[in-house]
């Protein structure tokens, strides 16, 4: 797998970028190279790179996030850290970008430096099974929003449709046919498909290019929810 210094995710809401995003990282550690992450997602509270922060660092991947981020600020701060994954060139960054429009705004202030170095992949993380991006065309119209707040065009596209636990091999290949059908309106390469672990397992040697995935774990409570907070593994 051909690796760029800087590599952003961004996608619709519930795509699954920040489990891609993580998981990423801890493959670009896992092949020994100075690794961190940013989680430059300050609109949703609720899926956040944060979570994985113990598997991060045993695997030694720095993490940067929002100020406050899993707190009940309303609007989290990035860090001035965050600028050393543009600023500092023996690292490979991985940036998880905010979900739609608003949330791509964040990454505005870094795109110079991204722009000017020019050794970066900007991928769009599709998941056909959400309901806003069912078809390649609902995913384009995304896509360009996306581009548009942030001012950074999209260079790669992952297939990452999954139904959670449910997934099943079938699911990704759907998925990935219709990522193909995106590529086509767009113009852009199918960078690489995930799944899950058990699922990527079951895809080997049907696939080039599969990124296994872990499924992230966070612990809160559910409005209904009585006693301690159980884990809830998020992949969607």
């Amino acid at each position: 797998m051909e690796h760029k210094r800087v590599t952003l995710f961004a996608g619709h809401y519930g795509s699954g970028k920040t489990n891609v995003a993580v998981n990423y990282a801890l493959r670009l550690a896992g092949e020994g190279k100075k690794t961190a992450i940013a989680d430059l997602d300050i609109v949703n509270p609720y899926f956040r790179t944060a979570d994985s922060a113990r598997e991060l660092a045993e695997a030694g991947v720095d993490l940067i996030s929002p100020q406050f981020a899993n707190s009940n600020v309303d609007l989290p701060a990035l860090p001035a850290e965050a600028y050393r994954l543009v600023e500092d060139r023996s690292l490979y960054a991985v940036m998880d970008i905010g979900g739609d429009d608003r949330g791509a705004y964040a990454l505005g202030r870094y795109v110079p430096y991204i722009r000017e170095e020019g050794d970066y992949r900007m991928v769009f993380v599709a998941n056909f099974s959400r309901p806003l991006t069912r078809t390649p065309e609902e995913a384009l119209e995304v896509m360009r929003e996306i581009e548009a707040a942030c001012a950074l065009p999209f260079t790669d596209i992952v297939n990452n449709t999954n139904l959670a636990h449910e997934t099943t091999s079938e699911t990704v290949l759907h998925g990935l046919g219709l990522t193909e059908q995106l590529s086509e309106l767009s113009g852009l390469p199918v960078w690489l498909t995930t799944a899950e672990e058990r699922v990527a397992a079951e895809l080997a040697g049907r696939l080039s290019e599969v990124l296994p995935m872990r499924l992230q774990e966070k612990y809160f409570d559910l409005p209904e929810q009585k006693g301690p907070p159980k884990p809830r593994p998020l992949f969607g």
